[in-house]
């Protein structure tokens, strides 16, 4: 066990755990997209999908406490680097560091980002998780979510999250390798690519779902 003075209590550390976690929830996103695209299909698809990971609720409960465990350790060591940012720099030094030529937007605004995507998720798991426990949806779980986006401050506040989720991913997928010490002049700029290319798809895919169903609510689809 690691003391409090030891290797993973250092800043080091503490980004090589934060990359892990990064690269941990970014594959959990690709599962949860995958799943979600099943609304595209149809009612009956995503019913089935849903109903099937019913069958293996234990599981899933344990996968949700990783997830969340994950994610909190995540946001932990992102507010604790952050700080320690701000501390050994200096506000004025560390003003016209960041708003140098050489540092991306997506990079100075991380804690920006992260704060807009832990504000949607309190939203967004309290909304789902309290109604999928009630009764008059078990079953259904299509039309509720469905329905859910046919209201505009709800899918307007998805996508709105799903964009700086977005920015967050474009920074988070590059930098969690480097964390990690892969880097390469002949792998890294693949690395960059393929995290370009994934923040897309990813901001994309999520987004698409609470504008489709959106806008066919408007025009009378379902």
């Amino acid at each position: 066990m690691q003391t409090e003075n030891g290797f993973f209590s250092t800043s080091v550390g503490k980004k090589i755990i934060m990359a892990i976690s990064g690269i941990f929830l970014m594959i959990f996103l690709v599962i949860h997209l995958f799943g979600n695209l099943f609304l595209f299909v149809g009612e009956e698809a995503f019913n089935s999908y849903v109903e099937n990971l019913d069958k293996i609720k234990p599981l899933i409960r344990v996968i949700e406490i990783v997830l969340a465990l994950g994610f909190i350790y995540h946001i932990y060591n992102g507010i604790f680097l952050t700080l320690k940012n701000f501390s050994s720099s200096g506000f004025k030094r560390y003003e016209i560091k960041e708003t140098s030529p050489e540092v991306s937007w997506t990079s100075r605004s991380m804690y920006i980002s992260a704060a807009v995507i832990f504000f949607f998720l309190v939203v967004h798991l309290s909304h789902f998780w309290y109604n999928f426990n009630l009764v008059d949806i078990k079953k259904d779980y299509y039309n509720f979510v469905v329905s859910s986006f046919h209201n505009f401050w709800y899918s307007a506040l998805y996508v709105f999250s799903v964009l700086f989720l977005g920015f967050h991913l474009y920074h988070g997928f590059e930098s969690s390798f480097q964390s990690l010490g892969l880097n390469h002049k002949k792998y890294t700029p693949y690395i960059v690519m393929f995290g370009k290319l994934y923040s897309i798809a990813i901001t994309i895919g999520f987004a698409s779902i609470p504008i489709y169903f959106y806008l066919f609510s408007i025009i009378g689809g379902k």
